[in-house]
């Protein structure tokens, strides 16, 4: 570590480091084993969101706003554990920590990129149930495949501008004394604190991330859901009621496993300090454990890709008996 600091000036204005230490799982007990869980995670990740998207391509009656959206997300799901488990799978591999300045700045763009649209992509399905249960009548004419595929392009782009502008605010920082980031990837909050000059942008710039791309799509679900009961409170029959309410089961689970873990780890950060091997393992794990059941999530709670996928088997059964 001296050496890496040697390759700054102490004296300079402005240090600008070549590299960064990721300290990542190192002080945790056992830590092979959680380096080859995650790599588990990753493997299943990319298989269970593969197949959902193959589904969904194959399967015309799946060509709805609903499963749209459902394909953004498995897309997303895959891009964000693509950007943050492979590097600390190398990192565990190579016994290699170091990551340059520009890799480090990628590294935090795509990790915090894809999991804002996570989370942006849970809103967009709760609107998508709103809608359905709501105005039931209407729904096809307020909600269109090309209206949510609209709907998730300016998703994109809106979030794309602003974690650019998060990460490039990081440039007007001077790190002079430490360069060893307490986090298993190029963490924005932990990377900026490591500050020599003031940080009250960046600091400003991660509140309003943090409310923009969790607290108030959180808002925004909670509201939809109390919507949603009132609606289903005027259906005249249980089974009716019960019937609606089976169609937001699954995104319901999504939500529950996404923002719990995240906003318990901000709360305990704001109201009393919390340890940070466990504000690691707790981020690590909700970054890393929803993309992989989201799908499957999906795949066995709702009807419709059930249906899907026993058609599709059974076509190509008779396809299988016809080629004999």
């Amino acid at each position: 570590m001296s050496s890496l600091n040697s390759t700054v000036s102490s004296t300079a204005p402005f240090v600008r480091p070549l590299f960064f230490y990721i300290s990542g799982f190192s002080n945790l007990p056992y830590v092979n084993y959680y380096y080859i869980f995650f790599c588990c995670i990753y493997c299943i990740t990319i298989l269970a969101n593969s197949f959902i998207m193959l589904i969904i391509y194959m399967e015309q009656s799946l060509h709805t706003p609903k499963y749209v959206a459902v394909f953004n997300l498995a897309v997303v799901d895959m891009c964000g554990s693509t950007a943050l488990i492979p590097k600390m799978i190398e990192a565990f591999l190579f016994d290699s920590q170091f990551i340059t300045y520009e890799a480090c700045l990628a590294n935090m763009f795509f990790v915090h990129f894809f999991n804002s649209l996570q989370s942006l992509t849970l809103v967009i399905l709760s609107y998508d149930r709103f809608v359905a249960i709501c105005f039931p009548l209407k729904y096809h004419i307020i909600i269109s495949k090309n209206g949510m595929a609209l709907i998730i392009a300016i998703t994109w782009v809106l979030t794309a501008v602003i974690i650019s502008v998060t990460v490039a605010l990081i440039n007007r920082l001077s790190f002079c004394q430490s360069v060893v980031i307490n986090s298993f990837f190029c963490d924005h909050g932990p990377m900026y604190r490591l500050a020599c000059n003031d940080n009250y942008p960046n600091s400003i710039m991660a509140k309003i991330c943090i409310t923009m791309v969790l607290f108030a799509p959180l808002v925004l679900i909670l509201v939809s859901y109390v919507c949603i009961i009132f609606a289903l409170l005027k259906i005249a029959t249980k089974e009716g009621r019960l019937k609606a309410m089976k169609t937001c089961t699954s995104h319901l689970l999504l939500v529950a496993m996404f923002y719990l873990p995240v906003s318990a780890t901000y709360i305990a950060a704001i109201s009393s300090s919390i340890h940070p091997n466990a504000r690691i393992i707790n981020s690590s794990l909700s970054s890393a454990i929803p993309p992989m059941l989201n799908p499957i999530i999906y795949t066995l709670k709702t009807e419709e890709i059930m249906k899907a996928i026993k058609k599709l088997y059974k076509r190509k059964v008779i396809t299988c008996r016809n080629c004999w």
